[in-house]
């Protein structure tokens, strides 16, 4: 199964035992859709808590607002409250990871939009006009 969607934080890494450990992080998937019967287009985003346990070191590269196309399975988390009641997660477990936008690239264009925006800005001043 492959999912692409947007950390919401920086990845964690958890040492299970001696020479193991896990990399956890969550990504958020925007999808849109239209009613049946309506022209106003609604927009749902889906969390999705993700476990990779191939290699430690990738959870560097795994920061908040990267854009990951992620390929594994689906694990259902099932377990009861203090108060009885029975509760339920999804746990996408990655085989492969592929950074599309890493978030520190992002920042940085961002930036550069902003910057560039501030310099044609500033080069229209009155003294510059042809008339």
């Amino acid at each position: 199964m492959e999912i692409t969607g947007r950390l919401t934080a920086n990845s964690v890494v958890h040492k299970v035992s001696n020479d193991k450990q896990v990399v956890n992080f969550s990504i958020a998937i925007n999808d849109n859709y239209k009613p049946k019967g309506s022209t106003e287009v609604k927009g749902v985003v889906t969390y999705i808590n993700c476990s990779y346990w191939l290699n430690a070191k990738t959870a560097e590269w795994l920061k908040k607002g990267a854009l990951v196309q992620l390929f594994g399975r689906i694990g259902l988390n099932v377990y009861s409250n203090n108060e009885g009641k029975a509760i339920g997660s999804l746990t996408f477990h990655i085989n492969n990871i592929k950074i599309l936008t890493f978030a520190k690239k992002m920042e940085q264009a961002e930036n550069g939009a902003i910057h560039s925006s501030i310099q044609v800005t500033k080069s229209e001043t009155a003294d510059d006009l042809p008339f």
